[in-house]
């Protein structure tokens, strides 16, 4: 497993977390939305900055529920 993917996946799960929803619903919204190739793909940006601030930027791109 690649490392970009293992962030993905503790991505994931915190992100999941943090708003109070389960992994499983979270990777559904993402995929619902066209973004898990762009999270992944955001490995460089996203881990080395604040969590919060991946957070953030999925936000900005996810679709209100």
């Amino acid at each position: 497993m690649s490392r970009e993917f293992k962030f993905f996946i503790y991505l994931l799960e915190r992100y999941a977390e943090s708003r109070g929803v389960t992994a499983d619903v979270m990777l559904n919204r993402l995929k619902v939305n066209g973004l898990l190739d762009y999270a992944i793909g955001m490995y460089e940006l996203y881990h080395v900055e604040s969590i919060e601030n991946a957070f953030a930027d999925l936000d900005s791109k996810l679709a209100p529920l």
